[in-house]
């Protein structure tokens, strides 16, 4: 298995002098618009002139490219299995990355046992050879899978920082609280924030965070920044549907705009994000 090989055609044939920031979208639990947020983000950084490659973690349930309406030619199992180089894996979306709008994607494989049981050092190696990938880009979000298992968190550790989505459920708070508990064992260098999904008002919205925030505080002795608020949005499930980005097709729904503001917050890596705002 080789992580390295061509330059797919769409990709720059020289390396950027440093690695993009990588972003690990995690949550607890599944159900809080994780992947969805993953894709609006990536479309996000694209449109603020970011080139951005979207990494599809979730092994063994991979949906990006159903959530994107895509059908790659060939898929993070094929790199695993030897097929195909990790380059000549990534797909582009709407033009690919460096062109208006557009980002690429490394695609997964839903239901591959190749990625689901993935042994400890190929993920090892796999998370390695994504952050050389990196080297292409300006902005690298790894979609990962929900929960907290062993190549969760290996993935999570090539970051530089996680976006733990979730939403004012108590098992998606209980399960958030988690994942940044282990995280913080695991890979105390990443810098956890927070984003709470689905909210019904920015007040619900920012009580959702605030336990959160005070039980890290209380038991890990940390305050994980608010990276924003996404108010509830019934474009999100037209745009899922329809398997286009949010931004495409409805760039002025008011969850097009709360991820964008996640994404300036980001790029700026401010504390505190701008989720109290309109």
């Amino acid at each position: 298995m080789s992580f390295s090989g061509k330059k797919s055609g769409h990709m720059s044939s020289a390396p950027r002098i440093a690695p993009a920031q990588i972003l690990a979208v995690a949550s607890g639990k599944g159900g809080v618009g994780k992947t969805w947020l993953s894709t609006t983000l990536a479309a996000s950084f694209a449109k603020a002139g970011k080139r951005t490659l979207l990494i599809d973690g979730d092994f063994g349930c991979a949906n990006v490219d159903v959530q994107l309406g895509i059908a790659p030619d060939t898929d993070l199992a094929a790199v695993m299995a030897g097929w195909v180089e990790l380059d000549d894996a990534v797909t582009p979306v709407n033009g690919g990355a460096g062109t208006q709008g557009g980002f690429d994607v490394l695609p997964g494989r839903s239901g591959s046992g190749v990625l689901a049981e993935l042994p400890k050092d190929d993920a090892a190696r796999l998370a390695a050879g994504l952050t050389t990938l990196a080297m292409q880009y300006d902005m690298v979000l790894v979609d990962l899978a929900a929960g907290i298992d062993a190549n969760v968190m290996r993935l999570a550790r090539a970051a530089d920082r996680a976006l733990v989505v979730a939403n004012d459920e108590p098992t998606s708070m209980t399960d958030a609280y988690a994942f940044i508990k282990v995280l913080r064992g695991y890979a105390p260098s990443v810098t956890p924030w927070i984003a709470v999904n689905m909210a019904d008002t920015r007040v619900a919205g920012r009580r959702t965070y605030e336990a959160l925030a005070r039980a890290s505080q209380t038991f890990l002795g940390f305050r994980p920044p608010l990276a924003g608020i996404v108010l509830r949005d019934s474009k999100v499930r037209e745009a899922i549907r329809t398997q286009k980005t949010l931004l495409s097709i409805y760039p002025n729904a008011q969850a097009a705009i709360d991820a964008e503001q996640i994404a300036e917050a980001i790029l700026r890596g401010g504390a505190d994000s701008i989720a109290e705002a309109s």
